[in-house]
């Protein structure tokens, strides 16, 4: 604990000492990306929770133990959950099994608010909403809506689809509730990092394949759109920056299953026919992450077509950044890519 008090005290330190104390040399990238001093300083005192030092051989239930026993001192070390903002548990049925969905609310919100549901990350293996619950709580707060965090079935134990029917379930139960709620249920948005971007990006495809209503818009934060890994980025950066090529080759065999169609849209959106309908978006990605490339390119092909699509990179950051708020920049960085999206929600 004393020495990740300590980690919170020396990050607040001039960029040139933090480059000092992580090798003397500020780490770059193919197009002259610069990490930023906060993240190189980071990764070389991550320790337990870097997901390149896991053991894959394990059992997901006993990584998610050693990962939860490694995050128990980080979270103490978390800001409080924004001022301002509450919240209170759901209980959600999907496929006869109840889904835990924390709503957030911020004082003041009017009963006509936006909506926002939220998928967190972990490559549908690992975290869940408490992981996440600082960062949703500012999201509430910063786009002045409820927050809707789901607590979707994990893979390998619910592989595909279980996540994406869970998704499904919690906006029909919006729908259905919203005046309950205090919702307007013609603004329910959908959004998530890293796995939870790529949900995010299917259900809205999925939804549209069904004829429901669709969302509002999409929030997503370097979102997984390309189970081929193809892209220059998870070569370039495979290793050493924190989110690994090895370790989403892992992911992505516990959240498939027996389903092996890798090109279906409903698992890689990138790979979808026509976006042409689809919600208007905010991508972000960071320049440090294996996922940067198909991101921009799920971004791109938004944008073709015809989708109106904001597209923020984030070049001197890794993968997971939002909830790394300890990092100088980070929350600054949420609020500029949030006022985009509050052009479209």
């Amino acid at each position: 604990m004393i020495y990740l008090y300590l980690t919170r005290l020396l990050l607040n330190l001039p960029q040139f000492f933090l480059i000092w104390l992580s090798g003397k040399k500020q780490v770059t990238t193919k197009g002259n990306r610069k990490l930023d001093p906060g993240f190189q300083f980071l990764l070389n005192h991550i320790g337990e929770i870097d997901p390149s030092k896991i053991d894959l051989s394990l059992p997901a239930s006993d990584i998610r133990d050693i990962l939860f026993k490694a995050q128990e001192p980080i979270k103490a070390l978390e800001a409080p959950l924004t001022k301002g903002v509450s919240y209170k548990d759901h209980q959600v049925s999907s496929e006869g099994e109840l889904i835990r969905v924390r709503e957030y609310t911020n004082e003041g919100l009017s009963r006509n608010a936006p909506a926002l549901i939220y998928f967190h990350g972990g490559g549908w293996v690992f975290f869940n909403i408490e992981s996440h619950h600082i960062f949703t709580g500012f999201l509430c707060k910063t786009l002045n809506a409820k927050v809707f965090s789901v607590d979707y079935r994990l893979a390998p134990e619910h592989p595909y689809p279980a996540a994406l029917n869970d998704f499904d379930a919690v906006f029909d139960w919006l729908e259905l509730n919203h005046e309950d709620l205090g919702i307007d249920p013609k603004r329910i948005s959908v959004g998530g990092d890293s796995a939870g971007g790529n949900l995010s990006a299917c259900i809205s495809i999925s939804r549209q394949e069904k004829e429901k209503s669709l969302p509002k818009a999409q929030l997503l934060i370097y979102p997984v759109t390309d189970l081929t890994f193809s892209s220059d980025s998870i070569e370039e950066l495979a290793e050493g920056f924190f989110l690994t090529k090895e370790v989403m080759y892992w992911f992505r065999d516990k959240y498939l299953g027996d389903h092996k169609t890798i090109k279906d849209p409903l698992i890689s959106p990138l790979f979808a026919k026509d976006l042409s309908h689809q919600p208007p978006a905010v991508i972000i990605t960071a320049g440090f992450d294996v996922l940067r490339d198909e991101g921009e390119a799920y971004a791109k092909l938004l944008k073709n077509s015809g989708v109106e699509t904001y597209y923020h990179e984030f070049q001197g950051y890794i993968h997971g950044f939002v909830n790394m708020e300890i990092v100088k920049g980070v929350n600054k960085s949420i609020i500029e890519f949030c006022e985009d999206f509050k052009k479209i929600y």
